[in-house]
């Protein structure tokens, strides 16, 4: 064994890593480090690897004793779960990271903010189970945005961690039935994009499976805001084949997510009159986006649903993580326009008003 199979890597940048990574770097790191090699934009950031984990928690549970114990419980026995999870989180989140494991990060965090010590992050949990085409993960674990300090970010890792062992997160394990000693977390790290707006992207239809359109959902501000539910996005539909927007749904957006500039993290903030109503997107961005949807779903040869976002300051699109969509895949469905021998009979299509039989 050489040495660095003997003492792995603490932390690896996004450049370093792709696909094939994904049992040291988890579903979402690897995700961002192949779309960093296809030359799609991504923020900037490492990945702390599931190493640093699995020697965490061999200090925690030297046995595998608490792994053990979940793996025998009741994917529904929801009391059970949350017992025994509450007990570990706790205890990971208040434990100390070894000495080997804390520099390694720190060091590559001061890399990656460098001398602008003022540099937001965003602390992404990602799990080796997580953004596949058999199961999907999203929103069960621990996302933390706009964190700029050192020691919120070393304790945002510990957090990551922890919801691992979420209540939530084991019992979608256990009905899946996963081996808890093949599940690890790492953590990715990144440079956080002030947003204008924000949002996801389907390439399929969400609501019928129809993989001649790409969906974009959209709102101002952080796509947090649309995660936790709090405001209907704008929504757009666009035609693959054309590049013809052909569905245009403005929803009244009375909040968005922002910078909470003194305290770290995000806030909730009205969205001024004139803006609620209207569209965050201009039809350059919408095609700029369908355009980045195709080349992500080409290089993945399958569906994806997308989290993308665009710099206040700049106008430019970042892609957040790109996942497997799960929803259709294991129940394919015909598109609602049927393929043609023609593209420009998908042009006669939309011209008619109603989809070709």
């Amino acid at each position: 064994m050489s040495a660095a199979e003997a003492n792995p890597p603490s932390v690896r940048t996004l450049a370093e890593i792709g696909w094939n990574d994904r049992q040291s770097v988890g579903g979402k790191g690897a995700s961002l480090g192949e779309l960093t090699a296809a030359g799609v934009p991504v923020p900037r950031g490492f990945v702390v690897t599931t190493d640093d984990f699995e020697r965490f928690m061999r200090a925690i549970d030297p046995h595998h004793l608490l792994r053990v114990a979940i793996e025998q419980l009741d994917g529904d026995d929801l009391h059970a779960i949350a017992s025994l999870t509450h007990d570990l989180g706790q205890r990971i989140k208040h434990a100390t990271l070894p000495d080997r494991t804390r520099d390694a990060i720190v060091a590559a965090y001061r890399s990656l903010i460098g001398s602008d010590g003022d540099s937001p992050v965003a602390i992404r949990s990602s799990a080796t189970s997580e953004d596949s085409v058999d199961a999907s993960f999203a929103g069960l674990h621990d996302t933390y945005l706009w964190v700029r300090d050192e020691a919120t970010m070393l304790q945002s890792i510990l957090s990551c961690w922890a919801s691992l062992y979420s209540k939530e997160s084991v019992s979608y394990r256990r009905r899946l039935k996963l081996r808890e000693l093949g599940v690890a977390m790492a953590v990715v790290v990144q440079r956080m994009v002030d947003a204008r707006c924000s949002g996801v992207m389907f390439t399929r239809s969400p609501t019928t499976g129809d993989r001649s359109v790409i969906t974009v959902e959209a709102n101002w501000g952080l796509g947090s805001c649309i995660v936790s539910g709090e405001v209907t996005p704008d929504r757009f539909v666009v035609n693959k084949v054309t590049g013809e927007i052909i569905g245009r749904t403005l929803s009244r957006k009375t909040v968005e997510h922002v910078p909470n500039c003194d305290a770290g993290g995000v806030r909730s903030a009205p969205v001024a009159p004139e803006r609620q109503l209207a569209p965050c997107l201009s039809d350059r961005d919408i095609g700029a986006l369908a355009e980045m949807g195709k080349r992500i779903e080409r290089r993945y040869a399958a569906p994806q649903d997308i989290e993308w976002a665009i710099a206040h300051d700049s106008s430019a699109l970042y892609v957040l993580q790109s996942r497997p969509e799960t929803v259709w895949s294991s129940r394919e469905s015909p598109p609602v326009a049927r393929p043609t021998a023609r593209p420009f009979e998908h042009v006669i299509a939309g011209l008619s008003g109603r989809p070709r039989r």
